[in-house]
C-alpha cells in the first residue's frame, strides 16, 4: 500500500510539473510574440562566430602585427608662416606662443620635425606596409612593435601616386605577418575594424562599417578608397583596416574634416591595390601600363551631342603620337568602354585599369565610335613619368560672348602658347553662352562639331548655321592637353 501510495502522489506531482512547464513555456512565448524586445537576446554574431558579440578575440591575434612608426625629417632651410605648430592640443597648443615669441616668422634652420604613424608587418623577413606620406622625406623611421622594442627602419620602396611604402627592420625577433584578405569581395555594411596610434595613442583600436567603395577625392590618379566611419585621425595614417575573419582590406590614409579630428568620413586604400605592386616595392621601383590617350568625363551634354545611349565609358580627348592608342587605331572622339574585359563605368576607372595591366601585353579595347561599337588590339606601353606635348592655327571676330584670332607670334608670347598657328580665343565675355561652357582666353579651337577648324574664317563658316537652343561639340587645345566642352546657345 505504501508503494501504491507513494506512486500515486509521485504521479500527481508529476502532473503537477509538468503542467507548471507547460504554463511557463506558453506564457514565454506569448510575452515574446506580444513585446519581441523583451526577449533574452544572446549576444553572438553571425558575422563573429564564437566571438560572443567582442571583437577582442581578433584583436588580440592581430595586434602583434600592428606596429608604431615614427619619423625624424630635418628642414633644412628656414620655414616661414603659416607655420602649424602640431602640438597635443593642436593649433591652439600654448607651446605655439613660446615658438612664435622666440622665432617670430621662421623656424630655425635645422629644425627637427617629427611625426607619427602606423604600419602593419606583411611578412616574417620585416617587411612593414604603410603609407609613402608616412616616411617620404623622412631622416630617420623607427619602428615600435605591440610587444615592446623599437627597431631602426629604412624605405624599401615608395609609390606616391597610391601612396603606398614598403619599409624593412632587421630583427631575430619573430615577426607575425596579418593575413590580407581580397578587398573586392568587400561588401557595404560589412564591419571593419581600423588598428593603429592616433595622435601617438599605441594601440588604439575601433570599428565601423563600410560606408562606401570607389571613392574618389582628388588624393592621386589611381585612387579607389574605401569609404568607413570606424574612427581614423592623425597617426592611424598606413595602419590596417580589417573585416571580420582578421584579415587586412585597407590601408587608412585619410579622413575628411574640417577640424583635424574624424567626424566618421575616413578613406582607405583596398588591399587588392596594394597586393599588386608590393612584389615591385620590393624592388625599388614601381612601373605602369600606358596606353597613350587623354581622356575626360562625359557630361549630360556631350552624351547628347554624341549620341550616346548613356555616359558610361571614358572619352578620348586626345591621343598621343606613336603611343599604344594610337598604333592600334583609337581616335579622338572614341569613348572607351572597355579595357582587357573591363567595363569602364566612370572615366577615373580606365587610369587605374591601364596601370595594373602588365607591360607588353596586347589587350582588347572596346570603344563607341559614332554609335557604333568597335574592338581594337592594344599592346601597352610603359608610364614614364613626363608630360605629353600637343598640337596646332587663325583672324579676328566675335561669336558666343568670345573673341577669337589667328595666332600670331606677338599673341603667343602674350598667351605663353607654342603654336604658331591656329584658332586662338582671345577673350570671353563674363556670362556668356562660351563663358558657361568653360572655354577661357587663351585656349586654341582644333574642331567644332568634330570637324577641323584651321582659320577664323573656317570657325565662322562652321558655325554661322547654328540657332538659339543648339549644343556645339568644340575640341580645343589647353596646356599641354586636349578637351572636348559643349557650348549651349542662349534660347
Amino acid at each position: 500500500m505504501n508503494f501504491t501510495r507513494s506512486g500515486a502522489t509521485w504521479q500527481k506531482r508529476l502532473c503537477l510539473i509538468t503542467w507548471a512547464l507547460f504554463c511557463i513555456t506558453v506564457g514565454f512565448v506569448l510575452t515574446t510574440l506580444i513585446d519581441p524586445g523583451s526577449a533574452p537576446m544572446a549576444r553572438t554574431s553571425p558575422l563573429l562566430p564564437g566571438a560572443s558579440g567582442s571583437f577582442s578575440g581578433l584583436v588580440k591575434k592581430a595586434r602583434p602585427s600592428v606596429v608604431n612608426i615614427s619619423t625624424v625629417m630635418t628642414v633644412t632651410g628656414r620655414m616661414t608662416h603659416p607655420f602649424t605648430f602640431q602640438g597635443p592640443s593642436g593649433p591652439n597648443d600654448p607651446l605655439r606662443d613660446f615658438f612664435d615669441r622666440f622665432f617670430g616668422d621662421q623656424m630655425p634652420k635645422g629644425f627637427k620635425q617629427k611625426n607619427l604613424g602606423s604600419g602593419f608587418i606583411i611578412d616574417e623577413d620585416g617587411f612593414i606596409l604603410t603609407n609613402n606620406h608616412v616616411v617620404e622625406k623622412a631622416d630617420e623611421i623607427s619602428v615600435k612593435l605591440a610587444g615592446g622594442g623599437s627597431f631602426s627602419a629604412k624605405v624599401i620602396g615608395r609609390d606616391p601616386k597610391t601612396d603606398l611604402a614598403l619599409i624593412r627592420i632587421e630583427t631575430d625577433q619573430q615577426l607575425s605577418p596579418l593575413p590580407m584578405g581580397d578587398s573586392d569581395k568587400l561588401e557595404v555594411g560589412d564591419w571593419v575594424i581600423a588598428m593603429g596610434n592616433p595622435f601617438g595613442l599605441d594601440n588604439t583600436v575601433t570599428a565601423g562599417i563600410v560606408s562606401a567603395k570607389y571613392r574618389h577625392i582628388g588624393a592621386g590618379p589611381y585612387e579607389n578608397f574605401i569609404q568607413t566611419d570606424a574612427s581614423i585621425n592623425p597617426g592611424n595614417s598606413g595602419g590596417p583596416l580589417l573585416n571580420s575573419a582578421g584579415e587586412v582590406i585597407g590601408i587608412n590614409t585619410a579622413i575628411f574634416s574640417g577640424t583635424g579630428g574624424s567626424i566618421g568620413i575616413g578613406f582607405a586604400i583596398p588591399i587588392n591595390m596594394a597586393k599588386q605592386i608590393i612584389a615591385q616595392l620590393k624592388e625599388g621601383k614601381v612601373v605602369r601600363g600606358w596606353l597613350g590617350v587623354m581622356i575626360q568625363k562625359i557630361t549630360p551634354d556631350l552624351k547628347a551631342k554624341l549620341n550616346l545611349k548613356n555616359a558610361n565609358g571614358a572619352l578620348v580627348a586626345d591621343v598621343t603620337p606613336g603611343g599604344p592608342a594610337e598604333k592600334a587605331g583609337i581616335k579622338r572622339g572614341d569613348v572607351i568602354v572597355s579595357f582587357n574585359g573591363k567595363k569602364i563605368n566612370e572615366m577615373k576607372e580606365l587610369p587605374y585599369i591601364v596601370a595594373s595591366t602588365p607591360i607588353g601585353a596586347t589587350v582588347p579595347v572596346v570603344v563607341i565610335r559614332k554609335g557604333q561599337e568597335q574592338v581594337f588590339k592594344a599592346g601597352v606601353g610603359e608610364l614614364k613619368d613626363e608630360e605629353e606635348k600637343g598640337f596646332e592655327k587663325s583672324s579676328a571676330k566675335q561669336q558666343f560672348g568670345m573673341k577669337v584670332e589667328e595666332v600670331t607670334p606677338q599673341l603667343a608670347k602674350e598667351f605663353g602658347l607654342s603654336e604658331t598657328t591656329g584658332i586662338l580665343i582671345a577673350q570671353v565675355d563674363n556670362n556668356s553662352p562660351a563663358a558657361e561652357a568653360g572655354l577661357k582666353p587663351g585656349d586654341i579651337i582644333l574642331e567644332v562639331d568634330q570637324a577641323l577648324a584651321k582659320t577664323p574664317a573656317d570657325f565662322l563658316e562652321k558655325t554661322k548655321g547654328y540657332k538659339k537652343g543648339d549644343t556645339i561639340l568644340f575640341l580645343i587645345k589647353r596646356g599641354n592637353s586636349t578637351l572636348y566642352l559643349t557650348l549651349n546657345i542662349d534660347e
